[in-house]
């Protein structure tokens, strides 16, 4: 069938229409991603008897035994060879790590790094290091770094084009206040892994960690329940 070229040229920029769409409304097929309000998210490190989870799997099954059902799962930021946080860590209004304020070596003390925090009043937001105030308010926190984006801005250290590739995840604040969560498929750059985040309107992104991310979500047949994490943010039933 011949297309005359009127008619060609709409049908790319309707596809090209739809690409922008879909990305906008977090369907980016390079990434498995998912978006919940704030009061519905959990941290959990350790259970009753002082041992780390660890694993997704080890989390879901330790669930399972309150009746509770696992619906979304990722690792939530770095951790030291022991498995404990990187930096600071509240868990149900208890602070288990401090704030790490120095400077280092590798992804988290690429700065400015940050702060995801949901307050007891159920407000989720991500500060960088520096602007963040606790005063008693917060129900969650984990610290990780870089900040992805920062008051609407990239970070300032991040190239397109990049041949620093690796699979990542991160956090994300929504124009409405829900967080978005992310983890890339496919390896790629943090240029393009902090754009991802600015075209679906966050104004502050946090990334998590590395290769060593997963994420669990069975609504789209994502069931990764392996690693050996510190921190895991979770949804349940």
């Amino acid at each position: 069938m011949k297309l005359y070229k009127p008619f060609l040229f709409l049908i790319i920029i309707l596809s090209i229409a739809g690409i922008i769409a879909g990305a906008a409304n977090g369907h980016d097929e390079r990434f498995i991603s998912y978006t919940a309000e704030p009061e519905s998210l959990s941290m959990f490190h350790k259970n009753k008897a002082g041992k780390n989870f660890g694993s997704i799997e080890n989390l879901k099954q330790w669930l399972l035994g309150k009746n509770k059902k696992l619906s979304f799962a990722m690792n939530g930021g770095m951790y030291k060879p022991d498995h404990t946080p990187q930096g600071l860590y509240i868990e149900n209004g208890r602070l288990l790590s401090p704030l790490d304020t120095l400077s280092g070596n590798g992804n988290f003390y690429l700065k400015p790094n940050g702060v995801f925090y949901i307050t007891t009043k159920n407000r989720a937001d991500i500060c960088k290091t520096p602007d963040f105030k606790n005063g008693n308010t917060l129900k969650y926190a984990t610290q990780s770094g870089p900040m992805l984006i920062s008051r609407g801005q990239m970070h300032p250290a991040f190239k397109r084009g990049s041949a620093n590739l690796q699979i990542r995840n991160g956090v994300g604040i929504l124009p409405d206040g829900n967080v978005h969560f992310a983890m890339s498929k496919e390896p790629i750059n943090f240029y393009d892994f902090a754009a991802y985040f600015k075209n679906m309107g966050c104004k502050n992104a946090l990334y998590l960690d590395g290769f060593v991310s997963r994420t669990y979500l069975p609504e789209e047949n994502w069931l990764q329940t392996d690693g050996n994490f510190g921190v895991i943010i979770a949804v349940t039933q």
